[in-house]
């Protein structure tokens, strides 16, 4: 399986920070659509300091970015970004129930589906 496009700019970070956040034990899941048109599912990894230092927070991204790669191909948003801040619990977390986190965190963050448009002589209820 190939992992999803590495978001890497700090605008789409802070453009992704504005749609839909879903906390889980081990991680934040921010997802936006893009509106580009472009099916392309993106994924970023953040981690902040007060987690540890390098070699902790990198194995933490690592961890974070497995588990995307396993799970977004099948769970993940069609034309959206994904952005997962790593939490502490991340860390020694069983990386099956890390999965599952995710797996129900973009379950749970399902974009609505845009409103269809109404036909002139529909009557509202």
């Amino acid at each position: 399986m190939r992992a999803p496009e590495t978001i890497r700019q700090r605008r789409d970070f802070l453009i992704a920070n504005q749609g839909r956040r879903v906390p889980s034990a081990g991680f934040v899941l921010l997802v936006r659509q893009r509106g580009d048109g472009d099916p392309l599912m993106r994924a970023g990894y953040t981690v902040t300091k007060k987690i540890g230092n390098s070699v902790v927070r990198n194995r933490l991204k690592r961890r974070l970015r497995e588990v995307v790669r396993l799970a977004l191909p099948d769970h993940g948003h069609a034309g959206a970004d994904h952005v997962l801040i790593g939490r502490e619990a991340g860390l020694t977390r069983d990386f099956a129930q890390l999965r599952a986190d995710l797996e129900k965190a973009l379950a749970r963050a399902h974009l609505p589906p845009p409103p269809k448009p109404r036909d002139a002589g529909e009557r509202r209820p």
